[in-house]
């Protein structure tokens, strides 16, 4: 299992990387051709958006496993024993909500976006949008990880989700 997931965060990593690539890439190049040529390629900006977008939410999910995301833990490092227990419990559950209403959001914006699409390039904005999805289920499965290990006594480290190699 620490294999398949290892692999998948791989795979999120990679996806990031080639759209920090693409949009690099189709960024510059519109700039040249508007500069040099006085023309340009309207679906790269609108590609580039879109990925910024997918780079935004794989980057949330990279974060939480890294345990790059900002907390205040100035209170929690302070606390001890049932007091200590119950922070990290509550902030979990608060993650868990938020994840909650984020994928419920999705669901009733579905219909919307199925019926939306990219001005120039014709994209579905469910193509677009769908990243939150997989940022919703992938970040709500590592807090009830989390609060899975809490329940059974096991105190969060700094970083849950990262490999020891």
């Amino acid at each position: 299992m620490k294999s398949l997931i290892h692999w998948y965060f791989k795979a999120l990593e990679l996806v990031m990387v080639l759209c920090l690539a693409a949009m690099c890439i189709m960024v510059f190049g519109n700039v040249v051709l508007r500069h040099v040529f006085d023309s340009g390629i309207n679906t790269s900006e609108e590609l580039s958006r879109f990925m910024f977008i997918w780079l935004t939410f794989l980057g949330a999910i990279v974060a939480m496993r890294e345990g790059g995301h900002l907390g205040m833990d100035v209170l929690v490092r302070h606390l001890q024993g049932r007091a200590r227990w119950l922070a990290q419990m509550l902030s979990q559950l608060l993650m868990l909500a938020c994840c909650a209403v984020l994928l419920w959001g999705m669901v009733l914006q579905h219909d919307i976006n199925v019926a939306n699409t990219g001005m120039v390039t014709g994209l579905s904005m469910v193509v677009v949008y769908s990243v939150a999805y997989l940022c919703a289920i992938s970040i709500g499965a590592m807090l009830l990880v989390n609060i899975v290990g809490l329940l059974r006594g096991r105190e969060l480290p700094e970083n849950d989700f990262t490999d020891a190699a």
